[in-house]
């Protein structure tokens, strides 16, 4: 390509060059005697035909060389460079997903559960469906349950960018809205592959922003810092996470306060992309409007379910699919049971 712009430009100047001294001699020539402005012209015309032919013989040169693999020849002094940014962004892209390959090889190959989130740097689009069924008859329908994108930019770090569920709830007059927006930063602190111990530690930072509607907005920002830890033996695994949630406004009594969050899967491999699973979702409020929820002051979920994955499609892309079913086993519960359906596409 830099070749073929030095081509051009010196084609732009050779015309240049030429076309003064022909329109000088063309004004001379009325002036001058015929012989010698055909003489002038004529002594240009050779200068152009040499310039041409020193143009086709490096167009062949660079053809020949690039049949056969051998480097490009060095632009000429002066010429325009590629500022070395772009060089740097092409080559990031390039090795993206070699790059992400090797990240994952090092940690162990379990499939992301239902609720809990993985302590495994995964890359995939994600979209959630549930159903909650709430005190009173009523039935919150959360459309896509704030999943999105996950990416793995660089060793070791994911991060997620989720996008904003929208919720319904079968209320008269009939409530729906925009949920906050969240954000997920994965660090990977300690990882072994099932040839080398299967396990993983790893740190989260999450962050939700009140950008929702305001049916279904916290208007806080709410930070989450979480550690989560899995271990494998053979095609048996547990996976779980630890965090806690900090709203911009503290644990006041009148938000949502600083719930602690506890969540752990069970899962077991069956003829390969088969794994069934049960989850416990723990949440517990030591302070905020829901503290005192009931005599344990907590809120505790048993969800199975069966995870189907990771299932070829092309090249690096792939399905899972799964689905499960949350069981409220403490009184008082924010809801009495939740049908969840993922989809993932890992790539």
């Amino acid at each position: 390509m830099r070749m073929g712009m030095f081509l051009g430009v010196a084609t732009l100047v050779a015309g240049l060059v030429l076309s003064a001294p022909v329109a000088r001699a063309q004004e001379e020539g009325r002036a001058s005697a015929p012989d010698d402005s055909q003489a002038e012209l004529q002594k240009y015309k050779q200068r152009n035909e040499a310039l041409e032919r020193r143009i086709e013989e490096l167009e062949a040169a660079r053809k020949a060389g690039a049949k056969s693999g051998a480097a490009s020849e060095a632009p000429p002094a002066g010429a325009e460079a590629y500022p070395p940014f772009v060089s740097t962004a092409e080559n990031f892209l390039d090795g993206w997903f070699e790059r992400v390959s090797k990240i994952q090889a090092e940690q162990p190959h379990w499939v992301t559960p239902l609720v809990t989130v993985t302590p495994r740097l995964e890359q995939e689009l994600r979209y959630d469906q549930s159903w909650e069924s709430l005190p009173g008859g009523k039935t919150l329908a959360n459309y896509d349950n704030g999943k999105g994108l996950e990416i793995i930019p660089a060793d070791p770090f994911e991060l997620i960018i989720g996008v904003p569920a929208w919720e319904t709830e079968n209320t008269s007059p009939r409530k729906q809205g925009w949920a906050d927006e969240g954000f997920l930063l994965k660090y990977r602190l300690l990882s072994a592959n099932e040839e080398s111990g299967d396990y993983i530690l790893t740190a989260f930072m999450g962050l939700s922003v009140p950008w929702g509607g305001e049916n279904y907005t916290e208007d806080h920002y709410v930070f989450t810092p979480t550690v989560a830890f899995g271990k494998g033996w053979g095609d048996f695994d547990f996976q779980s996470t630890l965090g806690v949630a900090v709203p911009d406004n503290g644990d006041s009594q009148y938000g949502a306060g600083t719930p602690v969050l506890f969540n752990t899967t069970f899962q077991y491999r069956v003829m390969k992309i088969f794994w069934p699973e049960v989850e416990f979702n723990c949440t517990e409020w030591p302070s905020g409007k829901h503290e005192g929820i009931n005599d344990q002051g907590d809120q505790v979920f048993i969800t199975p379910g069966l995870v189907i994955g990771r299932i070829p499609i092309s090249h690096r892309l792939a399905l899972t699919i799964g689905a499960g079913y949350q069981i409220a086993v403490t009184p008082h519960p924010l809801y009495h049971n939740n049908f969840i359906l993922s989809v993932r596409l890992p790539f």
